[in-house]
């Protein structure tokens, strides 16, 4: 077991670790902390010394897009996210899966892909409700240390998860630490630049990964079978596990950059520049007061006022923010609502738009369904004892599709030509029934129009039958389901 002091050194390795420092910027930019708020304007005052002017306007505005290609990615890769059972008539696995993956589990999921695109990789964790099921929780990866026997190692030795857990009255930080091994976890607590002790507050400590709820307490079985390895997941956002930053944060603090440069240029020459000649005194700070409050100076005999004007190089900045703009989207592969195209929003155009961010989704997506098995056979485990029965991972369905709007006007169209085709196809199988025995032609008319031949022919006397009645009947059939005595669709 690892002692307080190793773990207090790993924890400072880790948070000066180059990998943790790359997913702290990626986890400030998606908070709107941008490089541009550190801006600083410098200028050789006249001891030819560099100093900061603190005169000049530095107009400091960070522009999330980071935030908004993460929360698209998000929530367009779950949008129609669903774990069942690949039989429908599976009650058991999918009542099981349903409680088990439910709309808690879908809101951490969402958190633990938010973190992963964000920083570069995420973690769930396992642990018993009080329903004694497994239920899995979002870690962030920021204060979570994978420990190993040797860097070639697959599997952590010990997972080291810490977190600031709120600030005491004297307004020092409670950091609590969990280390989780193979069969328990133990729990330390950090107060300010104390030392690392065991956190007395838990009342089993170390604990069991399996600990169940009796009368408000908690109590652990030890005949009980625990978990056979850490109940910790790692979900990577690529194979380098490098965060979605990476590739367009130079464009972002360019756009930034230009923006308030822009912004810069328009506030200080919001006031024209005055040249004054004759001018009485020497107070020159004295003189912008006057000019700005009270609307007059003083001049001499020969003096004036001479005001000028300075264009901004407007278009210029412009041109470059819009290209920028452009690249983000681009190079963030992400869908550009602001981009206006000819007015033609036809399926082919939508489709077309969001074509970057299926195929970002389709890179998480694989390493998301790999994710989700390892918790589903965990879950499958339980499930097996709890129900006596034998489902394996292949029995269970990980349905992740992306829902893209569509043009109502479009839709209506296709709709409309499907059903002049399949109005065709009856007609010309209709017009070969001459030809064709009568159960034939009602099975190309069930293909046609999407129908169970088995289900609705006992319905039917095909040895006695109008095939124009019966092109009604199958017709109505489909629209409501079912026949009545006399063969005639029923409402």
């Amino acid at each position: 077991m690892l002692k307080p002091d190793e773990i207090d050194k790993l924890i400072k390795i880790d948070k000066n670790s180059r990998a943790k420092r790359r997913a702290r910027i990626g986890q400030k930019y998606y908070e709107a902390e941008h490089d541009i708020l550190d801006y600083k304007i410098y200028y050789f005052n006249a001891d030819d010394e560099i100093v900061e002017d603190t005169s000049r306007s530095n107009i400091k505005i960070s522009h999330p897009f980071f935030t908004e290609l993460v929360d698209q990615e998000v929530q367009f890769l779950l949008s129609k996210f669903e774990i069942k059972a690949k039989k429908e008539t599976d009650t058991i696995l999918n009542d099981e899966l349903k409680d088990r993956f439910n709309k808690s589990f879908k809101s951490e999921l969402s958190d633990t892909c938010e973190g992963t695109i964000v920083k570069g990789w995420n973690y769930m964790y396992g642990y018993l409700d009080k329903d004694n099921k497994t239920r899995f929780k979002n870690a962030d990866s920021l204060g979570v240390i994978e420990v190993r026997k040797e860097e070639s190692s697959d599997n952590a030795e010990y997972i080291i998860y810490y977190y600031v857990d709120r600030i005491d009255e004297k307004n020092n930080p409670i950091m609590k630490i969990e280390v989780w091994d193979a069969k328990f976890r133990y729990f330390f607590i950090k107060v300010g630049t104390g030392a690392i002790e065991p956190d007395t507050n838990e009342s089993i400590n170390p604990r069991p990964h399996k600990v169940y709820k009796q009368n408000n307490e908690l109590v652990y079985k030890p005949s009980e079978p625990g978990y056979d390895k850490i109940p910790f997941f790692r979900l990577n956002n690529n194979k380098k596990s490098v965060s979605a930053l990476k590739p367009i944060k130079k464009i972002i603090d360019d756009y930034d950059l230009m923006s308030c440069g822009l912004s810069n240029n328009l506030q200080d020459v919001a006031d024209a520049l005055y040249v004054v000649k004759g001018f009485k005194g020497n107070d020159l700070d004295k003189l912008q007061h006057n000019i700005k409050s009270k609307k007059m100076i003083g001049v001499g005999d020969n003096g004036g006022v001479d005001i000028k004007t300075i264009d901004v190089p407007y278009e210029a900045r412009k041109t470059k923010m819009e290209l920028d703009e452009q690249n983000i989207y681009k190079f963030g592969m992400g869908f550009n609502a602001g981009q206006v195209g000819d007015g033609n929003i036809t399926n082919v155009v939508i489709k077309s738009r969001y074509t970057l961010l299926v195929l970002k989704c389709n890179k998480l997506k694989k390493y998301l369904e790999d994710f989700l098995s390892q918790l589903i056979e965990l879950e499958l485990e339980e499930i097996n004892r709890d129900n006596n029965t034998n489902y394996t991972l292949n029995d269970v369905d990980i349905s992740i599709e992306y829902e893209i709007p569509t043009s109502e006007t479009d839709d209506a169209a296709i709709k409309k030509t499907e059903a002049e085709i399949k109005q065709i196809q009856v007609d010309i199988i209709l017009s070969a029934a001459s030809k064709l025995d009568d159960e034939t032609i009602i099975k190309e008319l069930c293909e046609v129009l999407d129908l169970d031949y088995e289900e609705i022919k006992d319905k039917i006397e095909v040895n006695k039958i109008d095939l124009n009645q019966a092109s009604e009947t199958l017709d109505g059939i489909q629209q409501n389901g079912a026949v009545n005595a006399d063969g005639q669709a029923t409402s």
